[in-house]
């Protein structure tokens, strides 16, 4: 049996024998990085690391001189203005920590970095593998600190949270801040309250008890006025905007019992309640905050897209000397060098080198992409195993990562119609649950005048349609992140809701059903004039400045230059230029002069047909699966495509689509969806081209093949980031579970408000039960929600 490393616990190697002495004795270790740093450990007096921690230490890799040179990198103070912040002489750091596993793993690193000259202060979350550190620069640098973690088997890097998650963060220690105000000052007037109540003041003077109900007033006062506060500012901010919000009955309640308590106080006459008040405000506010944290959840995708993003980029300068700069620094058309295992900084395209990138972080797919000369890469994707250099074509808000991030934004933060609807009940909702208030308040107080006051303010807390106005939104938001994380980007609020009344799928051929990679079958001329490199020459160089698939086909033909003039791109026909004298032309059979044939592009000279192309392209391996399965779950499947040929006649035969519509202009695919529609069909189209960017404004809902044409990823509603039709399936799959889990959400918040009013009107809720329910119903609404970031 082999051995395991006093260190990492991994098995010690055959033929490795070096040791490490801890408490007398000679221990093994599986390699000199576990050696170096648990004699570190042991020298400078942390052994007791070795005696309480519960898992095992991560096994420690030596650094190369490129990690060196990046830590070194930190030091730089424009690197460092991204994640250092300076409060007086002292500087502060959140760092990301790998490795970290146990609570004495917390102790050996605020141990090791403690022990730096200039360093004051280092929190460690076990939690989340972070370290806040506290320190002077003058005395230390960051590198050193991070190197310092290195020597102990921690890897370290700075964290860098974005803006949105800097404002959450901040949200997040208000509510503790109040919640904590909140706590401490209701268990001081509890007890007070109790010893009243069971007469530990009795025998006393009623001075005494007076004295005892300005204190609680003047305890109470802060966790009204400070702790409460945001209840009865978005309240006001409700009615200033002519809307009726959840915070308005709150408010009332709060501010209504301390009003009452207040004036009870001064004229001493009658109860107070500023125990009842104190411990309702603590409620609400936990229950607020443990909201917060649910939606935060589902947000978190987002947040941690913008941190993918590296701090430090290698930039080549003219004399191919390579610096390590500010990422965010990087302009268009600098030359980037990245390595195997850098995260690349900004968009761009290989310009030297092969490799393959994981692109896992905006496709949901882990396998490598391979990516070689004139290739395009992406910014927050991570370089696999070779070395290449890249040009930056997209910086900034531009890179595809800000433009997911964006866009989704964006698509959660258009309302679909069923929010606005839920929105407006939620409103006529407080509306009527003010009027009802008061009804049972009038109504209470010939009986009981202190039951009345108590009564009405369960009635007002318990039925507050909170858990109403949080069922949908919370749905979508974690519905979106999931379709995210499968690289199925949603651009529009009601891309959801339309998915479920789908009755038509239409699908263009090319790029879509069909892999879109050409290669030319044949040529067939038509003049005697021209060879075949001659009219291959010349279709290249007009495709040259299409999008089309077809034109990725030419492109090894492009032997020779031709000045070409007036260029000008004829949607759904072709090009067109002028050469010298003639005006050459490319684009569909029967375009000009000539007859049609089934050539699938024609090349024509002053408007006569020169040579017929014919090409070769593969259907999409998943295509007859997805059509099945879509024609299954009710939708009929119809092909719109634009080629002449017989190819969409063969390709609707072998997929066993419902129908085809060769030949088509991009207005003819627009006539045939404005068609279903007026005969009440729900048609989504799916496609790529330029000429599918018309019929996309017509269908009901729009989706995109990343592959495509920048025009329709801009006017479609999703964008498949994997061009794979199987997304199609899963956002159908993910569309109706959504729908499922708001009916859920909504059922749960009427059935709850409806069931507790008449209790609380009856009496039946006391106040602390009706913070209490009101708060778990909105709880379940979100916590139900979640189970969409799991599918």
């Amino acid at each position: 049996m082999s051995k395991a490393c006093f260190h990492c616990l991994e098995p010690v190697p055959k033929g490795f024998n070096e040791t490490v002495l801890f408490d007398g004795q000679q221990h093994p270790v599986c390699c000199i990085g576990c050696q170096a740093v648990a004699e570190t450990i042991v020298a400078q007096g942390m052994s007791d690391y070795y005696k309480f921690r519960t898992e095992s230490a991560g096994k420690v890799g030596e650094l190369i001189p490129e990690q060196l040179s990046i830590i070194k990198s930190y030091d730089n103070q424009d690197i460092q203005s991204d994640f250092v912040s300076d409060s007086g002489n002292l500087s502060e750091v959140l760092l990301s920590v790998e490795g970290i596993s146990c609570a004495a793993c917390a102790w050996l690193i605020e141990k090791q970095l403690l022990a730096l000259k200039g360093v004051s202060r280092v929190d460690v979350n076990t939690s989340t593998h972070r370290a806040m550190i506290l320190w002077n620069k003058e005395h230390t640098l960051l590198s050193d600190i991070i190197q310092a973690l290195m020597q102990i088997g921690y890897k370290a890097y700075p964290f860098q949270a974005d803006e949105e998650a800097n404002q959450k963060q901040a949200t997040a220690k208000a509510y503790i801040r109040r919640l904590g105000v909140a706590g401490l000052m209701t268990m001081q007037v509890m007890m007070f309250a109790f010893a009243m109540y069971f007469g530990m003041f009795s025998g006393m003077e009623e001075d005494f008890e007076q004295y005892f109900r300005w204190i609680s007033l003047i305890l109470a006062s802060p966790v009204i006025l400070y702790s409460a506060l945001p209840f009865l500012t978005n309240a006001i901010k409700g009615l200033k905007a002519k809307q009726l919000n959840m915070d308005l009955p709150v408010s009332l309640a709060i501010f209504g019992a301390y009003a009452a308590s207040c004036y009870a106080t001064v004229m001493e006459v009658g109860e107070v309640y500023f125990e009842s008040i104190c411990m309702f405000t603590f409620l609400l506010l936990l229950g607020k905050y443990l909201e917060f944290r649910a939606r935060l959840k589902a947000s978190e995708f987002t947040a941690n897209l913008q941190k993918l993003l590296p701090l430090t980029a290698r930039k080549i300068d003219d004399n191919g000397d390579e610096a390590v700069v500010a990422a965010k620094n990087l302009k268009l058309h600098d030359c980037v060098l990245i390595k195997a295992g850098e995260t690349i900084a900004a968009d761009g395209i290989v310009i030297e080198g092969t490799t393959t990138v994981d692109e896992s972080m905006m496709t949901g797919e882990h396998l490598p992409v391979k990516k070689h000369l004139g290739q395009q890469v992406f910014a927050g994707t991570v370089n696999h195993d070779g070395v290449v250099s890249i040009q930056i074509n997209k910086v900034g808000q531009n890179t595809l990562l800000n433009q997911i991030i964006k866009l989704q934004h964006s698509a959660l933060s258009k309302r679909p119609k069923l929010v606005e609807v839920t929105d407006k009940v939620a409103q006529w909702f407080v509306a009527c649950l003010l009027v009802f208030a008061s009804i049972t308040a009038i109504g209470w107080y010939p009986v009981s005048p202190e039951q009345a006051f108590w009564i009405t303010i369960s009635v007002l807390v318990a039925t507050c349609p909170c858990a109403l106005s949080l069922a949908i939104p919370t749905a979508l938001t974690c519905a979106v992140a999931t379709l995210t994380k499968k690289g199925v980007l949603i651009k529009e609020g009601h891309v959801l809701e339309t998915l479920t009344k789908l009755t038509r799928v239409a699908f263009d051929k090319t790029g879509t059903l069909t892999e879109g990679h050409f290669s030319i079958d044949k040529v067939v001329l038509h003049s005697d004039s021209y060879q075949e490199q001659d009219v291959l020459a010349l279709a290249a160089s007009l495709e040259r400045y299409s999008e089309h698939p077809i034109a990725a086909a030419f492109s090894e033909h492009l032997t020779t230059h031709h000045e070409l003039k007036n260029i000008e791109v004829h949607t759904g026909k072709g090009i067109s230029a002028s050469l010298g004298e003639q005006t050459i032309a490319i684009g569909k059979s029967g375009w000009h002069q000539g007859k049609r044939s089934n050539a699938q592009a024609t090349l024509y000279i002053d408007e006569h047909a020169i040579a017929d192309f014919y090409f070769n392209d593969k259907v999409r391996k998943n295509a007859h699966d997805v059509i099945t399965q879509l024609q299954k779950n009710g939708l009929s499947c119809h092909l719109l495509t634009g080629d002449s040929s017989d190819a969409g006649e063969k390709l609707t035969t072998a997929l066993k689509l419902d129908s085809q519509q060769s030949s088509c202009s991009p207005k003819d695919k627009q006539h045939a969806v404005e068609a279903w529609s007026k005969q009440g069909e729900i048609v989504a189209m799916v496609g790529d081209g330029v000429n599918d960017s018309p019929v996309f404004n017509s269908a009901h809902l729009s989706i995109a093949m990343e592959t495509g044409a920048d025009i329709s990823k801009n006017t479609a509603d999703v964008v498949l980031l994997k061009s794979d039709l199987n997304a199609i399936l899963q956002l159908q799959q993910i569309a109706l579970q959504t729908r499922r889990i708001v009916k859920q959400n909504l059922t749960i918040s009427l059935l709850y408000n409806g069931s507790i009013l008449p209790l609380a009107a009856l009496g039946m809720v006391p106040p602390w039960v009706a913070v209490i329910g009101m708060s778990a119903s909105s709880i379940i609404v979100i916590g139900n929600s979640l189970r969409l970031l799991k599918l």
